[in-house]
């Protein structure tokens, strides 16, 4: 990941894989998800484990239902991993956005939180 700023939430791209990067766009503070950020790290290293626990299993022949099962729960810990992140973001960016008396960056940021609940229930 390449950032302006390892704490603050400016311009940055992350790398989504395959050397393809994700434009986070532009953000005006410390990221909400700061504070836990190495318990983030940590439930997403778990969740990659699992993943390649997966391919593994269909590597080697394992019973669908067994994978699916499986492909089940890394689902249900990144939606928790999403969950917590939203939570994060409207309890941090969206809060100190209201308290700065700046309407627009606060109406700014409860519409990216909209749209990143609308994105996630899409699935």
């Amino acid at each position: 990941m390449s950032e302006n700023d390892t704490h603050g939430c400016h311009a940055t791209t992350a790398a989504v894989g395959h050397g393809e990067e994700y434009d986070l766009g532009p953000h005006d503070g410390p990221h909400g998800y700061a504070s836990d950020k190495e318990a983030y790290l940590k439930r997403m290293r778990r969740i990659e484990g699992q993943v390649r626990g997966i391919a593994k299993m269909i590597d080697k022949d394992a019973y669908c239902i067994d994978v699916l099962t499986q492909v089940s729960a890394v689902t249900k810990a990144l939606q928790a991993v999403s969950l917590a992140l939203v939570e994060d973001h409207i309890g941090h960016c969206v809060v100190d956005a209201a308290k700065a008396g700046d309407d627009d960056a606060a109406a700014a940021k409860v519409r990216e939180a909209s749209e990143a609940i609308g994105r996630l229930v899409r699935m």
